[in-house]
């Protein structure tokens, strides 16, 4: 299953990151934006189930059947945040306009000393998170990436920002590791960012109503929460065009309980307070919603594995 262009080299996505790599350092930020044009429309042309997933995922959102041109404008925002990311690693925040909306909550939160868990989507750019993390040097700022499922972007992250690399938590280890590594940062006060709306291959995903039908989360980030027991903060990195984003932090717990006799049920209202947000947020940014495949067909994997914590479970962005 194809859950992202930079996941499966085969199909074009490492070529894709190496071109608009090459544009963005080389090209100049302007220069690559005319660029994106025939990028755009060339992936449009070739990549028939990317095409397919866009059309079926905007139709979700206007209620009625997404056009070519809705389809490609959605392409090109993808390859727009891509391409910045590019520049965000390299130059920082000084080339954008990032506005911040629920900052001083989450100073809040972090004034605890507990550390705190911001949970964001593949919505718009999480880099523009790290961005903030620059500016706000005495909060530290740990990110959970698969750094085997996303070849391309370690590569890229480690050539262009080492320090950057270097506070990446890779979420290819073992579920042990992870939440031992997580729970350190969180003890020394760092703000730990995942991403929580893409299940992993073998991850246990619970079933609640995304844009008018039911859809697959991951557990993971939850049971990781309730083990911890830190502040939950959501975040969503809306990119507004040109050189403007808006990153936008909501509080969700400050201490996430999952009782055992009730796993299943208070998974199930905590992962769907979290898709309501997002229903919300890609309602007011369609075409910042990143996932290009068919979202609501994953496997119908619904039970929640026995035992305490996250032992065993493996948790992805």
């Amino acid at each position: 299953m194809n859950h992202h262009w930079q996941s499966r080299p085969e199909g074009g996505g490492r070529f894709a990151l190496w071109l608009i790599r090459s544009i963005a350092l080389h090209g100049g930020r302007r220069f690559g934006r005319l660029l994106l044009y025939p990028i755009t429309l060339y992936f449009f042309l070739r990549r028939g189930p990317e095409r397919a997933a866009s059309r079926a995922y905007l139709s979700r959102v206007f209620g009625r059947r997404a056009s070519s041109w809705q389809v490609m404008r959605h392409i090109h925002c993808f390859a727009a945040t891509t391409m910045d990311r590019i520049f965000l690693l390299a130059h920082g925040e000084k080339d954008f306009e990032i506005e911040t909306v629920g900052l001083e909550m989450l100073d809040e939160r972090l004034a605890l000393g507990r550390g705190v868990l911001l949970f964001g989507s593949h919505q718009g750019s999480f880099e523009a998170l790290r961005a903030i993390g620059a500016r706000r040097p005495d909060m530290p700022l740990r990110v959970l990436l698969d750094k085997q499922k996303t070849p391309a972007m370690t590569e890229l992250l480690e050539a262009l920002a080492p320090e950057v690399g270097a506070c990446v938590i890779d979420a290819s280890q073992d579920g042990t590791s992870i939440t031992l590594a997580i729970n350190e940062a969180c003890q020394h006060g760092a703000l730990v960012a995942l991403l929580a709306d893409r299940g992993r291959a073998h991850e246990t995903l619970r079933h609640v109503p995304f844009l008018g039908q039911s859809a697959p989360f991951p557990v993971g980030p939850w049971l990781l929460a309730h083990s911890l027991k830190v502040p939950v903060v959501l975040c969503f990195g809306l990119y507004l065009g040109g050189r403007r984003y808006r990153l936008v932090f909501e509080p969700l717990a400050d201490r996430v309980d999952i009782p055992r006799h009730n796993r299943g049920p208070e998974l199930d209202a905590l992962i769907a307070r979290y898709a309501q947000r997002l229903e919300h947020y890609v309602h007011v940014a369609p075409y910042n919603w990143f996932n290009f495949y068919d979202f609501w067909q994953q496997d119908q994997r619904t039970a929640v594995r026995p035992g305490p914590g996250l032992l065993g479970e493996r948790i992805g962005t």
